[in-house]
Protein backbone atom coordinates (compact mmCIF):
# COMPACT_ATOMS: atom_id res chain seq x y z
CA UNK A 1 0.00 0.00 0.00
CA UNK A 2 1.16 3.27 -1.04
CA UNK A 3 1.64 6.08 2.06
CA UNK A 4 -1.35 8.51 1.05
CA UNK A 5 -3.78 5.25 0.92
CA UNK A 6 -3.11 3.55 4.85
CA UNK A 7 -2.99 7.14 6.57
CA UNK A 8 -4.55 9.91 4.71
CA UNK A 9 -4.70 13.82 5.21
CA UNK A 10 -8.01 14.28 7.18
CA UNK A 11 -9.34 17.92 7.90
CA UNK A 12 -11.09 18.24 11.04
CA UNK A 13 -13.56 20.90 11.30
CA UNK A 14 -14.79 23.00 14.42
CA UNK A 15 -18.32 22.07 15.52
CA UNK A 16 -18.08 25.32 17.15
CA UNK A 17 -19.20 27.05 13.90
CA UNK A 18 -16.12 29.15 13.78
CA UNK A 19 -14.54 27.84 10.80
CA UNK A 20 -11.35 26.63 12.26
CA UNK A 21 -9.75 23.24 11.00
CA UNK A 22 -6.70 20.92 11.85
CA UNK A 23 -4.91 19.04 9.54
CA UNK A 24 -3.69 15.48 10.49
CA UNK A 25 -2.87 12.00 9.24
CA UNK A 26 -5.63 9.26 10.24
CA UNK A 27 -5.16 4.83 9.96
CA UNK A 28 -7.50 3.37 7.96
CA UNK A 29 -7.07 0.24 9.91
CA UNK A 30 -7.47 1.61 13.21
CA UNK A 31 -10.20 4.09 12.52
CA UNK A 32 -12.57 3.17 9.51
CA UNK A 33 -15.37 6.09 10.40
CA UNK A 34 -14.87 9.58 10.85
CA UNK A 35 -12.77 10.97 13.40
CA UNK A 36 -14.22 13.27 16.57
CA UNK A 37 -11.44 14.87 18.27
CA UNK A 38 -11.38 17.39 21.17
CA UNK A 39 -8.80 20.25 20.34
CA UNK A 40 -8.28 23.84 21.02
CA UNK A 41 -10.43 26.64 19.08
CA UNK A 42 -8.32 29.49 18.86
CA UNK A 43 -11.66 31.55 17.68
CA UNK A 44 -13.76 30.12 19.69
CA UNK A 45 -11.36 29.87 22.91
CA UNK A 46 -12.32 27.10 24.04
CA UNK A 47 -11.67 23.26 23.87
CA UNK A 48 -14.37 21.94 21.45
CA UNK A 49 -15.36 18.57 19.23
CA UNK A 50 -13.63 18.38 15.92
CA UNK A 51 -15.01 16.13 14.10
CA UNK A 52 -13.25 14.74 10.00
CA UNK A 53 -14.73 15.94 7.13
CA UNK A 54 -14.38 14.70 3.84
Amino acid sequence: MARNELRPLVALRSTAGTGHTYVTRKNRRNDPDRLALRKFDPVAGRHVTFREER
